[in-house]
């Protein structure tokens, strides 16, 4: 088993990574998560001289990887978003496209049965300029029932059956596949 810490770009990202079903993929793919997850509060505190702590804290932890997730939000690429982070030996860099809430917009199962709607999918999650925004819209139309915070949204789509592996399986969400990639990638490099 691989002792594995994350670093979260805010409470959307540290809910996902804390639920019960991602923790179950940790454990079935050969990893220990170290809990609880930290909440960065904001991608400013992901800078270099704001994230050594956080850093050390999962260090003084005993992990052996690090994994920080964050949005590209306004960056133009997932490679500048990245940059603005610094990678380091024993750290890895997960960056959503846009923002987190995409990886919702690809989860095709849940949100047919969130909707009732069998048929539902979203054809570009990773093109939404405002995923979140989106969601708030979507849940309107087709339930009649809005979603005031991200907080909120979370917790539907998690009880709903929210699940990263369902996220990776949407043919245009690149980024959550690459994010179950890596994390295999690192659990066979031990």
């Amino acid at each position: 088993m691989v002792k594995i810490g994350f670093i979260c770009e805010g409470k959307t990202e540290k809910n996902i990574i804390e639920s019960d079903r991602f923790q179950q993929w940790l454990s079935l793919n050969g990893f220990e998560c170290s809990l609880p997850v930290i909440d960065a509060k904001g991608n400013g505190n992901l800078l270099p001289h704001k994230i050594e702590a956080l850093r050390q804290e999962l260090l003084d932890r005993h992990v052996q990887k690090i994994v920080i997730l964050t949005d590209m939000d306004v960056d133009s690429c997932i490679t500048l978003t990245k940059q603005r982070i610094t990678e380091r030996e024993g750290q890895l860099i997960i960056v959503a496209v846009k923002q987190i809430e995409a990886w919702f917009l690809s989860d095709s199962p849940t949100l047919q049965s969130l909707f009732g709607d069998s048929t539902f999918s979203f054809e570009y999650p990773e093109q939404e300029t405002n995923p979140f925004f989106t969601l708030q819209q979507l849940l309107l139309t087709k339930t009649n029932r809005g979603v005031g915070s991200k907080s909120i949204l979370v917790s539907r789509m998690l009880k709903y059956g929210f699940t990263i592996e369902n996220a990776a399986q949407h043919p245009n969400c690149p980024s959550a596949t690459y994010f179950l990639t890596k994390l295999q990638t690192l659990a066979s490099a031990n």
